[in-house]
C-alpha cells in the first residue's frame, strides 16, 4: 500500500475511488500492478463501497458526493 502511495503521491483513500469508478476493478488493479484480490482487501480495509449498475440504452447515471 505505502509504494503504491509514494509511487502516485496521494492517499489511496484518494485515488481508488476515482481510479476505480472511471477504469473498474480489474484496469485498477492492473495499473497499480495489484492482483484483484489485493486491490479487493484495499478496498475492504478502506471502507470504500463498489457497487455495480446496469444501465439500459439511453439511460445515465449522476454520481453525488455526501459533502
Amino acid at each position: 500500500m505505502i509504494a503504491v502511495e509514494k509511487v502516485h503521491q496521494q492517499p489511496l483513500e484518494d485515488m481508488l475511488p476515482k481510479l476505480v469508478t472511471d477504469y473498474g476493478l480489474s484496469a485498477t488493479a492492473d495499473s497499480l500492478g495489484v492482483s484483484k484480490a489485493t486491490l479487493g482487501y484495499w478496498l475492504l480495509k478502506l471502507g470504500i463501497n463498489v457497487q455495480r449498475v446496469a444501465l439500459a440504452p439511453g439511460d445515465s447515471l449522476e454520481i453525488k458526493r455526501a459533502s
